[in-house]
């Protein structure tokens, strides 16, 4: 999955959320998924991916990224229902 992403990831529906970017998503899921790294998601256990974006170039995703974390938590919850009504977890869907 060549590319760039900018992705939300939950602890359930509507709870913690988490905005990230990265270049290799399958990773930075899985690192989310088996709490690899201490930090936000790790304390608060938010490791279900339910929304991303692909960019062409990291500039872009970064840009993306800040201006989604830069949203009320509504609007987050707004752009995550419009793809994602169920809040799945797509990371299986990656593979």
């Amino acid at each position: 999955m060549p590319g760039y992403y900018v992705y939300i990831i939950c602890s359930q529906k509507n709870g913690t959320l988490y905005t990230g970017v990265t270049n290799d998503l399958i990773r930075r899921i899985y690192e989310h998924k088996n709490k690899i790294a201490d930090g936000f998601t790790k304390k608060y256990d938010v490791h279900k991916l339910v929304y991303f974006e692909v960019f062409d170039s990291i500039e872009e995703a970064i840009k993306r990224e800040k201006h989604i974390k830069n949203w009320n938590r509504a609007w987050r919850i707004r752009i995550i229902e419009e793809k994602n009504p169920a809040w799945n977890d797509l990371y299986e869907s990656l593979f």
